[in-house]
């Protein structure tokens, strides 16, 4: 049981290092396109690993059946990370939330917009609260919601009250 053990915490050591040195392995491997990440060997070390224990110990299985279910353990997580991490890299292709994006939406005044020059108001960009400078051509109170009618420039903005 103290070799799965130590398997299990050597996979956690490569588990941190690939903090620092992940990408290299991929970059000799060959095209195996990510197969040979620090994070996918950890995840398979350890589920090999820390699995072999705990067959081990709670069945009393002999070396031979927990290495087998441990190397199945860690092919499994070996592809979850693997998959997981491709996921991830695939989500990057989304376009970054632009000022525009603000035209047509709604938020709420937090400073009170006169007549003639700028209040401000509370919106959401990406989910994000952000407060911009505002513009109405009719006064508009604190606390009302508006309608964003043009962005003026990357912080501020045109509104109008909602109806």
């Amino acid at each position: 049981m103290g070799w799965f053990l130590g398997f299990g915490i050597a996979g956690l050591v490569v588990l941190a290092l690939s903090l620092v040195f992940d990408g290299l392995l991929e970059s000799l491997g060959g095209g195996l396109d990510g197969f040979l990440s620090l994070p996918v060997i950890a995840g398979f070390v350890s589920a090999l690993g820390f699995t072999g224990a705990i067959v081990t110990g709670a069945t009393g299985a002999g070396v031979l059946v927990a290495t087998l279910v441990g190397v199945a353990a860690g092919v499994l997580a070996g592809w979850s990370t693997w998959w997981f991490g491709r996921t991830l890299i695939r989500d990057g292709d989304a376009p970054a939330p632009r000022g525009e994006d603000l035209t047509g939406t709604s938020g709420a005044v937090v400073t009170a917009i006169p007549a003639e020059g700028y209040g401000e108001v509370l919106l959401y960009l990406a989910g994000q609260p952000v407060k911009y400078a505002a513009k109405s051509a009719t006064p508009v109170a604190r606390g009302s919601r508006v309608w964003v009618d043009a962005v003026l420039s990357p912080t501020s903005v045109t509104v109008r009250p909602v109806d």
